[in-house]
């Protein structure tokens, strides 16, 4: 799911810096500590760590509580979805277009397509 996230963010025209991964949310939080991150795409359901507490960890961290936070899911659970959203994320329902990911990241961090791209 990773590998297609990217794919969809490159084929938008979104111009992407450095990319970082993280197999589970403790590893995403280890990822958080090493450099600046503009956005984080997360899954609700995670081994490890989950993207809810990902998220509660991020917000009490003040180096990490205003960073962007876009959950990508297939979770149907209307209270779950409510939580991530409580706290400032965004939500993306599996499977996506190409737009609705492109349309969230411009929305959530102000840049702007800068060609055409594949969409």
């Amino acid at each position: 799911m990773r590998a297609m996230i990217l794919k969809t963010i490159r084929m938008s025209g979104v111009v992407l810096g450095k990319i970082k991964q993280a197999a589970n949310g403790l590893e995403g939080l280890d990822a958080l500590k090493d450099e600046w991150i503009d956005l984080v795409f997360l899954d609700i359901n995670m081994p490890v760590m989950g993207g809810e507490e990902m998220i509660l960890r991020m917000k009490e961290n003040e180096l990490t509580r205003d960073i962007p936070v876009v959950v990508v899911s297939t979770e149907g659970s209307s209270t779950r979805i409510e939580m991530v959203e409580s706290l400032g994320a965004r939500f993306i329902h599996k499977p996506f277009s190409p737009e609705t990911i492109r349309d969230v990241i411009m929305d959530v961090t102000g840049l702007e397509v800068t060609h055409g791209g594949g969409l």
